[in-house]
């Protein structure tokens, strides 16, 4: 401590009689310090500046008591008495000046602006603790809160009006006269509201939050009340919502989980939140001149300047729709929309069935016919609509009247228009805001109800609306609403002008065809909206999933206009909760979920992923797709095999041995018998029968943590399975040898024999086999083990082993299930990167494609050790679909050239990885071969870094991209996209992993204490 921490430890011993260690914080006039007191307690002494009027101290700590006695329950911390009693105490300084002080218990946590990441989920509890605190200040008063020209009033912020001379930019400088005109606009609005108590600066330095890693976080503390005034409620949340808004990806809707937070707890008027925005911005505005002035003042202080950024970044973003914004934030809330909109609602109500037809007919038996994500697959690939398929959407549904859902999530939206990002796995607007009625082109539109012509275009971009007109009504309190009627024939805009009067029942426009429409089937969207404020003309036709509370309050469903009972147009999604539910209901408990938030995907297309809603998923784990998702060839195969027959390898078929003539072009000429399985389960069990009949042994060596499927015999030579908690343990004819894991195994890199010290290991494995009587069978590893955690063994190592193998009379067995196939880049198979020759190879998901496919090769005089008479026969392994399917994946590797693929993308990839590994610390080892990837992640001690690890993929799918973990402490991602990935996806990897692991920052696990002794401050744990 400094002479000047030393000076008020001892008046904190004398007046708090607390013995503590005191470390200086950051105060901008007064002294604040850390109190580590020797009870175990920590505390924070506020020591302020000399001449402090005692009234603002008082003010904040009568609030502090206020809010302890009204809600308890709410983060603020207690003042902590002297031992005399009182809570503001005068105490002369070093220099003999009476200075005021107060002690205040520490709140555990970090404060938001070093929180990351600040999630919706987050943003949402400051909502409810500020809602919570305002309504317990509702009855607070202390004369300190009424503050003449106090400038962080916002009540008050008029004032930078007269100093925007101060800022030179022009354009920066009408920025901010336009937000002060809009101020002003609704100051007396803001004047007419009742004021209270309120904090006044709930800034991201003022708010702490707990929780590290993957544990939720929870606001543990508001803090630093010195700039409370009165004012009203919404005032708080405006300037909440201005800190929470800065550098947000997505700052709509942090504001609108901040409102429906605040909402739950302290229920808003829909002119207080209409007040919001230009509050808000208004607030932004005052930090910005408040932050010029002060670096006139202080020419010399770069961090004046500095610390505008993220405001003028924000203002100065036109990405955000601000005229929409009332809307959002009420909508958040269940508050009507617009004004009028209950009034709307009740309006189409008392009037359905009474609406003209808008085709000139009755609707009600007309079918539905879906185009959902999950009904459909429509379009074939999901991120391009060809004309010639919008021309024949819905094609399965006949030539004739059918209707298409309000609500719907589809694929068909498929441009990057769509998107909301960069990526294609970016959000994406997928659920449709309208009816459609599909029928003939030249169908005639009636109007359902009388208006006039608010807008008449022809769209004629790709995919686009053609001809579309929206047309205005009123109720008859002259509430205003619309309707938009999408793909017409373009000629309706010779006819109609904006203003022209509809009468109902009259016909308006016609349906266009393809050439007329946009590109689509015949139809026409039918779209309702309750306002126009910041869409005009130019309405979206679908949303974003994650916004439908704006846009169902928007665009409600029109249902009531075409004379329909609203359920017969909603869709409604399978619910992925009571699909969870019904899971956990009829399957057993061991079969596992990936991620704390479970995917339900339903679609895919190449390396993407969709969900129930239309969210995409950038697929980098699934290794069975190998050639992608949804291959049209092997859609197409399986379904002209299908049609022809299916049966089994007690037939003849030319498709069995094409299939084994393309797969045995792949291997070493040794390699010359094939058996079609279902499974690499079952190849696996199989190679155990063929090692023992060739060898008359029983024996098995095997790597630890290794995996080979889930068979008895499987189980008992996968180390993975066998010896974890509950496990069988190891079999007596097993032998285990440590993984040459030359990261974390006991032979580094940095040894160059240590691929021979690895495989020497094999020997006391052999020794101890033959002296149990099993004798050697043979030998069984993924080439490179996968389950184990990505790990490329040294070159040499398996040549080395296969000797000693051999030399104890037993069979080596190349498990290629994971790293077969091309999946390399630089090899077909992992045996090619070792040298290695083995006796057996195994392959089995990817080979299929999904299909479920599994091969043994062998030698043939491991087969004719194995034809003792006995038939083998697998009923579905070899069928006629299973090889045609199998066949098709081997030509598809060659034809659309994914082996160069996996080794060019691969190659981009590991050298991303590496950079991130050279960036942050918590990246261990960087590992792998083509699509074959790992990324071991580690403790700041070097340890396995596993709740690291659980962290990094459950928020690499909140940025939606699929990747595993493996390893023996789960540490490991595992990176292993089909092999169709590309260049744009490398680098989505790469920016979402990079972001990631920043947020992991310093993370270390808490010391595990031993220690019996716990005792206040004892300071082991």
């Amino acid at each position: 401590m400094n002479d000047v921490s030393e000076f008020w430890a001892a008046a904190l011993r004398r007046v708090w009689g607390l013995d503590a260690r005191l470390s200086r914080l950051d105060g901008e006039y007064d002294l604040n310090f850390l109190v580590q007191a020797t009870n175990g307690q920590d505390y924070v002494l506020k020591v302020m500046r000399a001449g402090c009027d005692s009234q603002l101290v008082d003010l904040q700590i009568k609030a502090l008591e206020h809010i302890a006695a009204e809600a308890p329950g709410l983060p603020f911390p207690k003042v902590i008495p002297g031992l005399d009693g009182g809570l503001l105490l005068q105490i002369d300084d070093d220099a003999g000046r009476p200075r005021l002080a107060w002690l205040l218990e520490r709140l555990p946590g970090r404060c938001y602006a070093k929180t990351v990441p600040k999630s919706e989920d987050l943003i949402l509890k400051l909502g409810r603790v500020l809602g919570a605190t305002d309504r317990a200040l509702e009855r607070f008063s202390h004369p300190g809160l009424e503050r003449p020209e106090f400038k962080w009033d916002l009540t008050q912020a008029g004032w930078i009006a007269d100093k925007l001379d101060a800022v030179a930019d022009p354009d920066r400088a009408a920025l901010l006269r336009e937000i002060c005109a809009q101020f002003d606009a609704v100051a007396d609005m803001l004047a007419e509201l009742p004021r209270q108590a309120i904090h006044n600066d709930v800034n991201d330095y003022n708010i702490l939050v707990e929780g590290e890693l993957s544990e939720r976080r929870q606001v543990s503390g508001l803090i630093d009340l010195g700039d409370m005034c009165a004012a009203p409620r919404v005032c708080e949340l405006a300037i909440a919502g201005a800190y929470v808004v800065l550098d947000y990806p997505r700052p709509e809707r942090a504001l609108a989980a901040l409102v429906r937070g605040y909402h739950a707890a302290n229920r808003l008027r829909p002119q207080e939140v209409d007040l919001l925005w230009p509050l808000l911005r208004m607030r932004l505005a005052v930090s910005v001149v408040n932050s010029t002035l002060m670096a006139t003042e202080n020419p010399d202080d770069p961090y004046v300047t500095i610390s505008q950024a993220p405001a003028w970044r924000f203002l100065e973003d036109g990405s955000v729709n601000g005229e929409l914004m009332s809307a959002r934030l009420r909508a958040v809330c269940g508050l009507p929309v617009t004004d009028g909109a209950e009034r709307i609602h009740a309006y189409l109500a008392e009037h359905r069935g009474q609406f003209a037809q808008l085709l000139g007919q009755d609707l009600s038996d007309v079918p539905m016919g879906s185009l959902s994500v999950e009904n459909s697959t429509w379009p074939q690939n999901p991120f391009h609509m060809p004309l010639d398929e919008a021309a024949r959407v819905g094609a399965e549904f006949g030539d004739g009247l059918w209707l298409g859902y309000y609500n719907e999530p589809r694929l068909i939206y498929a441009e990057p228009a769509f998107r909301k990002g960069p990526w294609k796995a970016s959000d994406r607007r997928t659920v449709h805001l309208a009816v459609d009625v599909f029928a003939p082109a030249g169908t005639p539109l009636l109007a359902p109800l009388s208006g006039r012509v608010e807008a008449v275009e022809n769209r004629a971009n790709h995919l686009d609306y053609g001809g579309v007109v929206i047309l205005h009504h009123e109720t008859p309190e002259g509430d205003a609403f619309y309707t938009l009627y999408g793909h017409l024939d373009p000629e309706v805009c010779d006819r109609l002008k904006p203003g022209d009067p509809v009468a109902q029942g009259a016909a308006f426009a016609r349906l266009g065809d393809a050439g007329q429409n946009g590109g689509w089937a015949p139809h026409v969207h039918f779209q309702l909206a309750l306002t126009t404020d910041g869409m005009q003309a130019d309405w979206p036709g679908v949303a974003d999933p994650d916004e439908l509370d704006l846009w169902h309050a928007v665009c409600p469903n029109p249902a009531a206009l075409l004379n329909l009972p609203d359920e017969k147009v909603f869709y409604r999604p399978t619910d992925k909760a009571e699909i969870l539910n019904k899971r956990r209901a009829h399957f057993g408990g061991n079969l596992s979920l990936t991620y704390d938030d479970p995917v339900m995907l339903v679609r895919g297309w190449k390396h993407h992923l969709f969900d129930e809603w239309g969210r995409p998923y950038l697929d980098a784990y699934n290794n069975v797709p190998h050639v992608g998702h949804a291959h049209p060839r092997i859609q197409a195969v399986a379904a002209d095999q299908l049609k022809r027959m299916n049966s089994n390898t007690r037939y003849l078929h030319p498709a069995q041995v094409e299939f084994a003539d393309k797969l045995l072009s792949k291997l070493p000429e040794h390699l010359q018998v094939c058996f079609f399985v279902n499974s690499g389960t079952e190849a696996n069990e199989l190679a155990l029968r063929l090692a023992r009949a060739h060898s008359g042994a029983k024996g098995m060596v095997t790597p630890d943590h290794g995996y080979h499927g889930n068979t008895n015999a499987a189980v008992a030579i996968s180390a993975y399975k066998f010896n974890k908690p509950g496990g069988v343990g190891q079999a007596d004819w097993v032998e285990l040898v440590e993984v040459a894991d030359d990261y974390r195994g006991r032979f580094k890199r940095d040894d160059p024999d240590r691929a021979q010290k690895y495989a020497d290991l094999v020997d006391d494995a052999i020794a101890a086999l033959q002296r149990k009587g099993h004798g050697v069978a043979g030998f069984i590893a993924e080439t490179f083990p996968s389950v184990g955690g990505q790990i490329i063994p040294p070159k040499g190592y398996l040549p080395a082993v296969y000797e000693k193998i051999r030399a104890a009379g037993g069979v080596c067995i190349a498990d290629e299930v994971q790293t077969g196939l091309g999946r390399l880049g630089e090899y077909y198979f992992g045996f090619e990167h070792q040298g290695a020759s083995p006796d057996i190879v195994v392959l089995g998901k990817p080979i299929g494609n999904g299909h479920p496919l599994g091969v043994l090769v062998t030698t043939r005089d491991i087969a004719d050790s194995f034809d003792n008479g006995i038939e083998f026969f697998s009923t579905f392994g070899g069928s006629t679909l299973s090889c045609r399917i199998g066949k098709e994946v081997l030509d598809i590797v060659d034809d659309e050239g994914l082996q160069e693929n996996a080794r060019v993308m691969g190659a981009r990839l590991m050298d991303g990885l590496r950079a991130i590994e050279a960036e942050f610390a918590c990246v261990g080892d960087v590992r792998g071969m083509g699509l074959f990837l790992g990324v071991e992640l580690i403790n700041p001690d070097g340890s396995e870094g596993t709740e690291i690890c659980r962290y990094v993929k459950n928020r690499m799918r909140d940025h939606r991209i699929l990747i595993g973990s493996e390893g023996p402490k789960d540490n490991i991602l595992k990176i292993r996209p089909p092999l169709t990935i590309e260049a744009e996806d490398v680098d989505m990897i790469l920016w979402a992993l990079r972001s990631v692991l920043a947020e992991v920052g310093d993370y270390a696990p808490a010391p595990v204490c031993d220690h019996s002794h716990h005792h206040d401050g004892c300071g082991c744990c």
